[in-house]
């Protein structure tokens, strides 16, 4: 490596590579340490790049795209933030309309749901879509956080996604309206006798006082049971999941946030079904119920899906750890993780997840999802084209196994 190469590296990776200087990296490389030992590769790497490639390389450009791929590597909710988009967290105020996706990144930009009665629902988006370009600009790497920020807009105003799904041949091109986020979501209905239906559409600020009263109403129309639909509920403040389980657990462990820990195990590469523990040292908040929780009564069955996220989660795995509610459907999607931002020079900056939301048994949501007890595939249309099914495998098997209980 010339004089020279060495000095554009480090001038230009110096976010990235100080810490080497720093704490006696001869004496990490003597001992093998395996992080310096990436970041050695790392270093060859750009001079590599810089003094064998074929025209002279854009090492900006080089280098904006390696701090990408590293805050991808971590966890879809991670990333990368330009000088823009830092400013844009600073200002505080994002435009109020949006078309109702919260979305996840695997290679593209992937769709976990759209909001009930949103633009984007409207139009027939669904949870696995791929979000291909937003509004001709490439998602291919784009972070969640600027896929997120490139669908709000002032309400009235048009975006238009290009989409792959499934089977489709070709992408679909769908232009939506941005509309006004709205709040909770919730509805409710007797179905099948004696047992109350609530759609949980989101997670707003009043979702509490708004589901406390439909299932009041439930209550008074004969509900003695309850399903609470929360497929594809992907919205809301995980505050706000705490918020709504309050409802139904008088005592005991909600929910508990753990940050790193020392004992803690790199995850594996390919997660089982199995549950895994998050140490003890880690957990850093236990939140628990208080006096004048748990005004409802009523047994819970939850219905559940791949889009059903975030806020849900939490809320799902409060009732399923404190035995108030047993769920039917799909594994959830896991995504139990607070980002906070992390400043770096030249205003950029990482929005990192620092933290994370754990079951009140201690099992690990983030990256692995609830499974749940009665497990039931939710048909999903695998072409554009494809018409809607008719029937609602999941909804059927739970009205058939709480009249089973009943009989």
């Amino acid at each position: 490596m010339t004089t020279r190469t060495r000095l554009s590296v480090l001038l230009i990776s110096t976010p990235l590579l100080g810490f080497i200087i720093v704490g006696g990296l001869r004496g990490n490389e003597a001992g093998g340490d395996p992080t310096f030992q990436h970041l050695r590769v790392f270093e060859d790497v750009v001079s590599l790049i810089l003094n064998n490639y074929v025209e002279t390389a854009k090492i900006d450009k080089v280098m904006e795209g390696a701090m990408r791929g590293m805050a991808d590597g971590l966890d879809p909710d991670s990333s990368y933030l330009t000088a823009a988009d830092v400013k844009a967290i600073d200002a505080g105020a994002m435009p109020s309309g949006d078309v109702g996706l919260e979305l996840t990144r695997q290679y593209y930009l992937r769709v976990i749901a759209a909001r009930d009665g949103s633009p984007a629902a409207k139009a027939g988006l669904q949870t696995g879509d791929y979000i291909r370009a937003i509004d001709g600009k490439p998602a291919r790497d784009l972070s969640v956080f600027e896929g997120a920020r490139l669908l709000r807009g002032e309400p009235g105003s048009k975006v238009t996604l290009t989409v792959i799904r499934g089977n489709a041949a070709e992408p679909h091109d769908f232009d939506l309206v941005r509309e006004k986020t709205p709040g909770t979501i919730v509805s409710g209905k007797i179905i099948s006798g004696d047992i109350g239906y609530v759609r949980l559409g989101s997670f707003g600020a009043d979702v509490a006082p708004k589901l406390q009263s439909q299932i009041g109403e439930l209550s008074k129309g004969g509900a003695k049971r309850l399903l609470i639909d929360i497929r594809n509920t992907a919205e809301g403040d995980f505050s706000r999941g705490i918020d709504a389980s309050r409802l139904f657990v008088k005592s005991g462990t909600l929910a508990m946030v753990a940050g790193r820990s020392a004992d803690a195990k790199p995850p594996t590469d390919t997660p089982s079904d199995k549950a895994e523990k998050v140490p003890q040292s880690a957990i850093k908040e236990t939140i628990a119920a208080k006096s004048g929780d748990g005004a409802i009564d009523l047994p819970v069955t939850l219905l559940v899906t791949t889009g059903t996220s975030g806020a849900a989660e939490v809320f799902a795995s409060a009732l399923e750890g404190n035995k108030r509610a047993d769920s039917i459907g799909e594994r959830t999607l896991g995504r139990a993780g607070i980002q906070k931002l992390v400043r770096l020079p030249d205003g950029r900056g990482l929005w990192l997840t620092s933290e994370r939301f754990v079951s009140p048994g201690g099992d690990l949501i983030q990256g692995r999802g609830l499974t749940p007890d009665t497990g039931v595939d939710q048909p999903d249309l695998s072409d554009f084209d494809q018409p809607k099914p008719a029937t609602d495998p999941i909804l059927d098997a739970a009205l058939a196994r709480l009249q089973k209980k009943a009989a």
